[in-house]
């Protein structure tokens, strides 16, 4: 037997037109899919791409399938689907990685990255650090060395979108229209990390919740900035691709009963009847 766990990631710190092309920056929280890999027959209600990323792990190191015994992926997660979670991410690298243990054997960070990618776009939680990574052909993947201290409230929406519906909706044409903004949310991104500074890291990814509100609405998006404003907190991150929205905070400083009752207030809890509070960690597969 061999296990895995891959973080959930609360949408995206950052999504966009940035540096020539689309990238992303996602927000890995302590919210998990553990996978378990065992010799055993198949279950009957299997996640397909699990299974095609065994088949792919099997491959990578050249084993012959004919010797390989019948082998079992039970995947052990609660992280919400079609919502902006990276649950499918955290499905099929964490498989990638406990199928990889069951032989014996690692995976580094950029030969997961290519697995995934080649079974469907791939959120930066496969890397240990915060790191902006091109999630659709993993041309670009540059880390940024510093982990924030940083709570979420994550707002969870019931209404769900698949990232390939997004893109049908969304075109390369529309991202490239909000380069300047996203640029300058990358670089604004980058002196946060540089020093050390939630609040500036919170602005980032504002900056970039606001341009992709523009292509993307999410319900009360405004009364949540007046929130954020009122409430004095870091800002707030979205599922570019998805319907979470996430409050950028600091439990220890930040009164969440207090936002928990503006948010109330305002009617904002009728579009977001889930609430989650979780917290910023490394990302990467245990």
């Amino acid at each position: 037997m061999a296990e895995a766990r891959c973080p959930a990631s609360c949408g995206e710190l950052l999504q966009g037109w940035i540096l020539g092309g689309e990238k992303l920056v996602s927000c890995p929280i302590d919210w998990y899919s553990e996978v378990e890999v065992r010799a055993g027959r198949p279950m009957a209600e299997e996640r397909p791409l699990s299974r095609r990323m065994l088949d792919q792990v099997i491959d990578h190191f050249g084993f012959d399938p004919a010797d390989v015994p019948p082998l079992r992926i039970d995947c052990r997660s609660t992280i919400p689907i079609a919502k902006g979670l990276a649950s499918s991410t955290a499905d099929i690298a964490a498989t990638a990685v406990a199928t990889a243990r069951w032989f014996g054997r690692e995976l580094d960070e950029i030969t997961l990255a290519r697995l995934c990618l080649r079974l469907e776009p791939t959120d930066s939680t496969v890397f240990r650090a915060l790191t902006l990574f091109d999630h659709r052909h993993g041309a670009c993947h540059v880390s940024q060395q510093w982990l924030p201290k940083l709570d979420i409230l994550i707002l969870e929406s019931p209404q769900t979108l698949t990232t390939c519906a997004c893109h049908r909706r969304i075109g390369d044409n529309d991202l490239r229209a909000q380069e300047e903004q996203l640029n300058g949310a990358w670089m604004l991104f980058r002196q946060s990390c540089a020093q050390h500074s939630p609040r500036l890291l919170g602005e980032a990814a504002t900056l970039s919740a606001r341009a992709r509100n523009s292509l993307l609405p999410k319900p009360g998006f405004d009364k949540l900035l007046r929130i954020v404003e009122q409430q004095d907190i870091y800002g707030l991150n979205v599922a570019h691709s998805g319907t979470v929205v996430g409050l950028l905070l600091d439990a220890s400083r930040h009164d969440t009963d207090r936002l928990m009752a503006a948010l109330a207030e305002t009617g904002l809890l009728r579009h977001y009847t889930r609430q989650h509070i979780t917290r910023v960690v490394a990302g990467g597969v245990r």
